[in-house]
């Protein structure tokens, strides 16, 4: 059974992987080249007190997060969250050597200031390795360039203004990831629309299921494992394509089927919202008059 380490501190990641001791112990630029994972075994499993930026190319290892994989060979940029677990098998036949940068950034780096909520806010520290974001040549120098500013300025003399220029320069690589992740999602057209097509039919599937008290109303983190992505990277994409989230598709499925329930059966109000997964009737009459003006019994009423 492989052994999940726990890296409490950057300077314990930089013990492991064999890197000099960290010049900051609260944030730290690792040129991957240098990585050495202190490890006999082809699998390493670990998590983490702190924040990783990674944008790493022609890396042998393949990197998951449960069952997603992904392999690193072209180059990517990736985002991992402290008390992510993170996966990592070794290829011991394969002698490429890697490159690439790897940012950490504890959180105690980030107290007292404007990144320390809003960092949170950014979707793409949720999402699957395999979700990843490819990046052109030019916008992976923009990104280096950043990388090396950080570094620059936290290896520079400390004093009032560090952490403002340091946090600045990162919520402005994280700005730019998103507008990255924008770029990826648009370009992605295909594939996206696949996405919700396949978003559609397990919808459909779910609700035309004679057996309606097993399947009680579908959850956001179900129908992402269905797909094989990460909630927060589904609802991004439906946005996109759509304009709304994972959520808005599920409870619009829910009066699609209720208003055909409502307008061909004679089954009672409670009878449908049961049906349809929900555990008090109260609770679908509330969705059902949101989503369309009008009562259940007032939509079934204008039928008549």
């Amino acid at each position: 059974m492989t052994t999940t380490h726990q890296f409490k501190s950057i300077s314990e990641f930089h013990s492991y992987c064999n890197l000099p001791k960290p010049e900051h112990p609260l944030i730290s630029l690792v040129d991957y080249s240098k990585v050495n994972y202190d490890t006999d075994s082809n699998k390493i499993k670990w998590m983490q007190d702190f924040y990783s930026i990674g944008l790493k190319r022609q890396v042998s290892e393949k990197f998951n997060y449960g069952q997603q994989t992904y392999d690193f060979d072209e180059g990517v940029f990736s985002f991992v969250a402290p008390k992510q677990l993170l996966t990592i098998t070794i290829n011991q036949n394969i002698k490429v050597k890697p490159s690439g940068w790897l940012l950490l950034i504890h959180p105690d780096y980030l107290w007292n200031t404007s990144l320390a909520k809003s960092i949170k806010h950014y979707d793409f520290f949720g999402y699957a390795v395999n979700e990843a974001l490819f990046l052109s040549e030019k916008e992976e120098h923009i990104i280096v360039d950043i990388l090396k500013h950080i570094e620059r300025e936290y290896q520079s003399n400390i004093d009032k203004f560090s952490q403002n220029i340091i946090t600045s320069q990162l919520e402005l690589l994280l700005n730019y990831a998103e507008r990255y992740y924008e770029r990826q999602f648009i370009t992605r057209k295909i594939s996206n629309h696949q996405i919700l097509i396949k978003l559609e039919h397990i919808l459909d599937s779910h609700f035309n299921n004679s057996d309606t008290r097993i399947n009680r109303m579908p959850t956001v983190t179900q129908i992402a494992n269905d797909l094989n992505l990460s909630p927060n990277y589904l609802s991004r994409v439906l946005k996109i394509v759509s304009g709304q989230s994972t959520q808005q598709h599920i409870q619009n499925k829910v009066i699609e089927k209720a208003k055909e329930k409502l307008s061909t059966t004679e089954l009672s109000v409670s009878e449908i919202a049961y049906a349809l997964g929900f555990d008090y009737p109260a609770s679908f009459s509330k969705l059902f008059k949101n989503k369309t003006n009008v009562s259940p019994i007032a939509f079934r009423q204008s039928f008549n």
